[in-house]
């Protein structure tokens, strides 16, 4: 089993930037596929950036492609998400997503597919 803590949230005007991260408890961190999601208000939560157990594959929503990146340290057992260029759109509550995978660079965008979330970070992009 894993716990998520999301931080780095916050205010931002648009345009600014922002690093999330966020910390997995345990020792098997490096099994996990991890991935970033959020959740508007009114809205679904939607698929926004996945990473690998290995940290070679990545994959994006569109609507963030470009702008974001996302990375991991397995070493400190942290997932991060940078968003570079952000829009009033982008506003938020952000959630990081672990699903433990035996296959080392596969990466997975359905929210059905993870098995562990984090309590999310607000993220609020003024215009």
């Amino acid at each position: 089993q894993v716990q998520l803590v999301e931080s780095g949230g916050g205010l931002v005007q648009a345009g600014g930037s922002l690093r999330l991260s966020c910390a997995a408890s345990g020792r098997t961190f490096s099994s996990y596929s991890m991935g970033w999601f959020r959740q508007a208000p009114g809205k679904e939560r939607e698929f926004v950036a996945a990473i690998s157990r290995s940290g070679l594959s990545t994959y994006y929503a569109d609507s963030v492609k470009g702008r974001f990146t996302i990375s991991r340290d397995n070493a400190k057992n942290t997932v991060y998400l940078q968003m570079n260029s952000l829009k009033p759109e982008d506003t938020a509550v952000y959630y990081c997503a672990a699903d433990r995978t035996f296959l080392s660079n596969s990466v997975y965008y359905r929210a059905g597919e993870y098995d562990y979330w984090g309590q999310g970070t607000q993220v609020t992009v003024s215009s």
